[in-house]
């Protein structure tokens, strides 16, 4: 995106220039936090990283952009000049993607000069927020579907192409096997998915017809769907279609889609055609409005299912559409700063989040701490960005669901569960009290 710079809250530029007139060029520290779960979730998981180190990196304001901001007759030419030669310089420190944590809970930490600090503010909420909202989505689906196939098919509604791609990018880091979105196949390696549309079958002159046509176009193999008209008298098509190409070596249907109906009734009657047909091989996929409740019922009720394509309720994190999400100022020119707001307090300094695991490697309990301070337990937040550039490990697709599986079988069973239960306590150091108390005593 050329005009990225751009793509921000108009009082951020407006803070950055009354900054830029005041000499204010120390060093801010701020936090991206959540304040509080949302209904429902007993953990988050951290994701949207690459996305904000990327945006950091390529930050510019280009002569268009300089253009648009003066003509708009807001902005001064000393301060459209530091614009212009603006890059940012900054610290980054956070979770890696695929971590779990939990309230209030610095997830990335920005030190940079106060003006760039500030100007970085609404892209970075943007993207961390919607990739957190996705990821921790897609891992309730994927702890619901207890190992069977996952499929992100979200892309037809997500609310935009970028939110498409992340979501892509997102389920994949929570465990899904694959993605419909053919872009994210190309940009981040994922494995795509795919089978086909009632249109096709609508297309040709009948069922048979468009059966065996696909499955001449894919002899290595495909996936049938099966409830347009009628769904018995399309799988027994779909088991003589599958015996005439195994006999004659031409090909193979791997498995048969349902998108519609009573889901655990449809896919019993499949599997028992299909087995009765001497078609024990095919898979079932269904699809059509699922979420993991919907996945956990099907899993529950023993449906004989193999795979299921997710969309919608993905894609748009459909009953938790927003995080209570903020990025606030710890601290500026080395002295602690905070917010009182009712319901909205921070805390002070440059902070660290330590985890303490049992010797089961359950986790105990986080603390957040002052970076300097000894507390037990291991630190979450780690350096990702210094002078501007990325200092941290190439971080891998891979390697990010490993590090969610692990972070999964660290969490308490029943914070593993899709109903509310109590999540591990996160608590306030010594030192954090301390600097609060500190902080509030010097601005009254």
């Amino acid at each position: 995106m050329d005009d990225a710079a751009l793509l921000t809250d108009l009082y951020e530029l407006h803070m950055a220039q009354a900054y830029h007139a005041e000499g204010m060029e120390g060093t801010a520290v701020f936090d991206f936090i959540v304040r509080r779960l949302p209904p429902g979730r007993n953990f988050l998981v951290a994701a949207g990283l690459e996305s904000v180190l990327a945006f950091l990196e390529a930050l510019r304001f280009g002569p268009d952009d300089l253009d648009w901001l003066r003509a708009t007759g807001r902005f001064g030419e000393d301060f459209l000049r530091y614009l212009g030669e603006l890059r940012f310089s900054g610290k980054v420190d956070a979770m890696p993607e695929g971590t779990v944590f939990f309230p209030g809970e610095p997830v990335l930490r920005v030190a940079a000069p106060i003006a760039q600090a500030q100007l970085v503010e609404s892209r970075v909420i943007n993207l961390l927020q919607f990739s957190i909202l996705s990821a921790s989505k897609a891992v309730r689906c994927v702890l619901a579907a207890e190992g069977r196939q996952l499929v992100d098919f979200g892309m037809r509604r997500a609310h935009g192409a970028e939110a498409a791609l992340l979501t892509a990018r997102c389920s994949f880091i929570a465990g899904f096997d694959a993605t419909a979105t053919v872009l994210a196949g190309r940009r981040y390696g994922i494995p795509v998915a795919g089978t086909m549309a009632h249109s096709y079958i609508q297309a040709h002159a009948s069922e048979e017809q468009a059966f065996a046509a696909f499955a001449q176009g894919y002899p290595g193999g495909c996936t049938l769907l099966v409830d347009t008209y009628d769904v018995p008298r399309a799988l027994g098509r779909v088991a003589a279609l599958a015996r005439r190409l195994r006999a004659d070596g031409t090909g193979r249907i791997d498995a048969v889609r349902i998108d519609s109906g009573d889901l655990v009734e449809q896919a019993r009657l499949a599997r028992r055609l299909l087995d009765e047909q001497g078609c024990p091989e095919i898979r079932i996929a269904v699809s059509g409005d699922l979420d993991e409740h919907a996945i956990a019922r099907l899993v529950m009720q023993k449906a004989p299912v193999d795979s299921f394509g997710v969309g919608t309720r993905l894609a748009t994190s459909s009953d938790v559409p927003f995080l209570d999400c903020a990025y606030k100022l710890a601290e500026y020119d080395g002295q602690g700063r905070r917010k009182r707001s009712t319901g909205k307090e921070t805390y002070p300094g440059k902070k660290q989040v330590f985890r303490r695991l049992d010797d089961d490697g359950v986790i105990v309990d986080d603390t957040i701490g002052l970076e300097t301070e000894s507390v037990p337990g291991h630190p979450l937040l780690q350096p990702v960005m210094l002078a501007g550039r990325r200092c941290c490990p190439a971080w891998t697709l891979a390697h990010m669901r490993q590090q969610l599986r692990s972070q999964l079988a660290s969490l308490p069973p029943r914070v593993r569960m899709l109903t509310a239960a109590v999540s591990p306590p996160v608590r306030i150091s010594a030192g954090v009290t301390q600097l609060a108390a500190e902080v509030d005593h010097r601005f009254g």
